[in-house]
């Protein structure tokens, strides 16, 4: 049946309906979860494809996700002869890096296809970071490995579940090979339910409309979705702008690493090429090609629709160009544990290319690291062991008309959420012994830049180890139009004897006993505008909320505060002298 026989209500409707599935997947598998990281962070995302595998819908969760669902379905539609080999009731299982939408192997993937009157209509598929898959790290991404084979179990596109039946023979060996079976299977079971929860929906919704008119509503959701894209595109400048950046280092003491972009706009392509970046290199910061097309994604919607739903026909204008072999499109079987160093390094680079043009959309840099921790030992109450996997929040960059957000989430990250400190300290064997903004006055121009955060984690017991990999340590958050750039992220050890170790970017287990505290410390984003623009009496309001001290209101902004009362006392010649 053609689009134009079916009325536009009957589409409209199936289109949200198809919409609140890829929803109830999320929530289902967040509430039946087994790992905090699932639960409360939200570190997943969950989604239907049609039956080629174009994205339909993605529940929200963690935008470095965006699009890696549909590479997870056509690389099983591929492996299993266009369908051919798959039967109702079949779960596939992924982790591939270097294609099915791999990110780390961390991030695990299945896939369900959804059959309707004997023929597949749809795939239900989903992604979850599990607490645990092996390999020589508890948490199982490091930021040492030299290969992949250190950083756990490989799940290369295989059957989970066979005609409905479970695959035991492969759970056993999973059970087997992770420190904590209970939370990764538990996991494992959420995302079987919220594949079944699509699969059920999807099914009804064609009992109830018919598969005509849901095979109709699925071309004009995707056609409509590349209509605004395309719509956007003709409002953007036409051009070509390029940006240069560097990763800090990868984790083994080589570094830094050149990345570029070029990006080409007309008013039907966006173009992204990051040929000419640094080759793969020994440590785990590579990334995937995949990741690279979901984290430049991100950019993308930022820049033509950020309210729109996701689904692939908004990303037909959009071309990502990488060499195979570059820290942008690694190959097996180089390490990719921490790749979230490189992928959002790419998608910060479009980001950077085009921000002075986009002043309304884009800001200047923000933090960019997920700032990962996985901190394990022996819980002081139960001595039993725990593992903390989670990322921090830090500061976004100014733009135009609005200061930085503070204590946020970096944009691979998305919509996840914190680990709140109760949960922190009632499940692991740390106490929280400080938990606030990082106040350091980096970032300064006419709108400053969001503060990072200090989050103080005091070991409870002794022989406890902490694994850090905190990005954008030497190469800082960028300001533009003027202003600053913003801070470091970084941490120290607080020993309990005095001393105090660092400030340090990457390390891996570092040793920990009971009444030593890791100081984790994000950093601040960049300034938009120059600082001699921020008007005085905000400079002093700073001032007295701390974001600046009255010394760096003087040198930065030129603004005379009386330190006793914070109140606004004139201005230096230099600044005036810049303001006439």
């Amino acid at each position: 049946m053609r689009i134009n026989k079916v009325d536009p209500f009957s589409l409209e409707i199936v289109k949200d309906s198809l919409i609140a599935i890829g929803d109830e997947m999320f929530y289902t598998l967040g509430r039946t979860s087994m790992s905090p990281i699932i639960y409360e962070v939200l570190d997943y995302a969950c989604g239907l494809t049609d039956a080629q595998g174009q994205l339909l819908t993605q529940g929200h969760g963690v935008a470095g996700f965006i699009g890696n669902l549909s590479f997870m379905v056509r690389d099983t539609v591929k492996k299993f002869a266009e369908g051919k080999n798959l039967s109702p009731g079949d779960i596939i299982i992924i982790n591939d890096p270097y294609s099915g939408g791999g990110s780390h192997l961390s991030d695990v993937g299945l896939v369900m296809p959804i059959y309707y009157e004997g023929e597949i209509v749809a795939f239900s598929a989903n992604k979850a970071h599990w607490t645990e898959v092996g390999g020589k790290d508890p948490g199982s991404f490091t930021n040492d490995s030299t290969d992949i084979f250190q950083e756990g179990l490989q799940f290369p596109c295989v059957k989970l579940f066979d005609k409905g039946v479970v695959n035991q023979a492969l759970v056993d060996i999973i059970q087997a090979n992770v420190r904590f079976p209970d939370l990764s299977l538990g996991d494992m079971w959420a995302q079987v339910a919220a594949l079944r929860t699509g699969e059920r929906r999807f099914q009804e919704l064609c009992e109830k409309h018919g598969k005509d008119v849901v095979t109709a509503s699925i071309e004009n959701l995707l056609d409509h979705g590349e209509q605004l894209a395309r719509k956007e595109l003709v409002s953007l400048q036409n051009g070509v702008y390029e940006a240069v950046d560097y990763i800090d280092s990868d984790g083994m003491g080589n570094g830094p690493f050149r990345i570029q972009v070029k990006v080409t706009i007309t008013d039907d392509q966006f173009i992204c090429d990051f040929r000419g970046s640094h080759p793969q290199v020994l440590g785990p910061v590579n990334c995937s090609y995949t990741t690279l097309v979901s984290d430049v994604r991100t950019i993308y919607l930022a820049i033509t629709n950020p309210s729109h739903d996701i689904n692939d026909g908004v990303f037909r204008p959009l071309e990502i160009i990488a060499d195979p072999g570059t820290i942008f499109s690694a190959e097996r079987p180089a390490p990719v544990s921490v790749y979230w160093e490189s992928g959002s390094a790419g998608g910060d680079l479009v980001w950077k290319a085009l921000a002075p043009i986009l002043p309304k959309r884009l800001t200047a840099g923000h933090f960019l690291s997920v700032c990962a921790v996985t901190l394990s030992g022996k819980h002081h109450v139960t001595d039993e062991p725990f593992l903390i996997v989670e990322p921090s929040v830090g500061g976004w960059g100014a733009g135009e008309g609005q200061d930085g957000v503070r204590g946020q989430f970096c944009i691979g990250d998305g919509e996840t959420y914190n680990m709140p400190v109760e949960i922190a300290e009632a499940r692991y064997g740390v106490m929280v012994d400080e938990y606030s903004l990082r106040c350091d006055g980096a970032g300064a121009g006419e709108f400053i830049g969001g503060s990072g955060v200090v989050r103080s984690y005091r070991a409870m017991t002794d022989q406890q180890a902490v694994t850090v990999t905190f990005g954008r340590n030497k190469f800082l958050p960028w300001g533009f139009h003027g202003g600053d750039s913003g801070s470091p992220n970084e941490f120290y050890v607080e020993k309990a004897n005095g001393e105090i170790d660092g400030p340090f970017g990457i390390f891996a287990r570092y040793p920990l006993n009971k009444g030593d505290v890791v100081k984790l410390v994000t950093g601040t984003g960049g300034g938009y505008g120059h600082p001699f623009h921020r008007p005085a009496e905000q400079v002093a309001q700073d001032a007295k909320n701390g974001y600046v001290s009255v010394e760096q209101a003087k040198m930065k902004y030129g603004v005379l505060i009386d330190p006793a009362t914070y109140e606004l006392r004139g201005e230096t010649s230099e600044r005036a002298q810049f303001r006439q």
